[in-house]
């Protein structure tokens, strides 16, 4: 069970699999400059200029907007532990288009084209140019 939630067998052909790189390296590399610029702007944004939808603080709060943005953004891209890594993306952008942007769409669509397309690529999979089909492939 756990290693079909890890390493998807469907959606393995390569015209499909060279569509899905093509998504996960646009929409991974444009959700890692949000992140780059949280991160490079930290010190500012943990000081209470970040919002705190959870009453967890700004530092944590952005620390784990971080985390979502560049980290996972950047396992999201290569394929590795693509749906674990994809989890913090899309409550990232929930998060975000839901408690930031009150489900607003004028103000929150970014939010929100990110968080449908990550849902759309978590049940897809990461087809075969990816880190996890390779571990499956070389491993089982």
């Amino acid at each position: 069970m756990i290693e079909t939630f890890l390493f998807p067998q469907g959606a393995n052909d390569k015209r499909f699999s060279a569509f899905l790189l093509g998504m996960r390296v646009l929409f991974g590399t444009l959700l890692m400059c949000h992140g780059i610029v949280k991160l490079e702007n930290f010190t500012k944004l943990a000081s209470g200029m970040f919002p705190d939808p959870f009453g967890i603080g700004s530092q944590m709060s952005v620390a784990l907007a971080v985390f979502g943005e560049l980290f996972c953004s950047f396992a999201f891209v290569i394929g590795f532990l693509y749906r674990l890594s994809m989890i913090p993306m899309i409550i990232t952008m929930g998060v975000a288009f839901f408690a930031i942007h009150g489900a607003n769409i004028s103000d929150g669509i970014i939010a929100l084209v990110y968080l449908l397309v990550f849902v759309m690529m978590y049940i897809a999979g990461p087809g075969r140019y990816s880190v996890d089909y390779w571990i499956k492939k070389t491993y089982t």
